[in-house]
């Protein structure tokens, strides 16, 4: 039997039926947070004027999850995704006029369904997630560009409502002071608005991508991504390249690869904010 003792610090596990057949006293303590801890935010960079646009870079995967490329010696997802957000976050500071926060700075792991609510807790105005891709076969190649589907959509509007518990808000509107019904349309317009920003933006990475790095999908892509699923946070993931493919290894790799790559995401980020501050 296992049983979980709970705490504000610590919980002790005990494997009793190991005690009495081997004699042997097995206790494996697990450190818990305190409950209803604040997440911790990161912070953001650029201009301290809270009117300016928000970008949240969120390098895929960390710590103990590699992503792909998890043989040993192999080049690491983890490492490039990193290293290709924190170009992209320099870039766009030295632009000026747009803040930027990331999930990670560093090799450290964070929680999937974290990765939103992080951009969510900043009021970002747009989450980029930085991947890298893997396949059996060591031809494939090239960047993708995806967002959320229309299914994955739907599914992440029911759990957001059921999580919120309609104590939380949509655009400024606190759903508690709502009706049911008056709550679940400013639920569906907020995600329709969403949709539409992260086509928009993920159009825009393909369109100043394109010509510089190969493209494995010449077209938008959408998949039921958890990662993407903030509703009312424009969101689209960035597929770097194929670490199984050893050109597009040695491309992400190399400064020029990564200077290329980052100058389109920035320039694309930048294109995107200039368009919605001019609708």
């Amino acid at each position: 039997m296992l049983l979980l003792l709970p705490s504000a610090t610590l919980a002790a596990v005990v494997f009793g039926p190991l005690l009495a057949r081997g004699g042997r006293d097995y206790v494996v303590r697990i450190v818990l947070p305190p409950v209803n801890q604040p997440r911790d935010l990161p912070t953001i960079a650029g201009p301290q004027d809270a009117s300016r646009p928000l970008v949240v870079l969120d390098p895929g995967h960390g710590g103990f999850d590699p992503g792909a490329g998890a043989g040993a010696g192999a080049v690491k997802e983890k490492a490039v995704a990193l290293a290709i957000a924190l170009e992209i976050r320099k870039r766009l500071l030295e632009g000026g006029g747009i803040r930027v926060a990331m999930t990670r700075e560093d090799d450290r792991f964070i929680p999937l369904a974290d990765r939103p609510a992080i951009a969510r807790d900043l009021g970002a105005d747009l989450f980029v997630s930085i991947h890298a891709d893997s396949a059996q076969s060591d031809g494939a190649r090239g960047a993708s560009v995806y967002i959320l589907s229309d299914r994955g959509s739907t599914e992440a509007a029911a759990r957001f409502a059921a999580r919120e518990n309609r104590a939380d808000t949509i655009n400024g509107v606190p759903l508690s002071q709502t009706s049911d019904a008056v709550g679940a349309i400013l639920l569906d317009l907020s995600q329709r608005e969403a949709q539409a920003g992260s086509v928009g933006a993920a159009q825009l990475f393909l369109r100043e991508i394109q010509g510089k790095v190969p493209l494995h999908y010449d077209t938008v892509e959408s998949a039921a991504l958890a990662v993407l699923k903030a509703p009312d946070v424009p969101s689209l993931l960035f597929e770097t390249g194929y670490i199984s493919n050893a050109e597009d290894t040695g491309y992400l790799e190399s400064a020029e690869g990564r200077r290329v790559i980052a100058d389109a995401a920035a320039q694309a980020i930048r294109t995107y904010f200039a368009r919605q501050a001019g609708t």
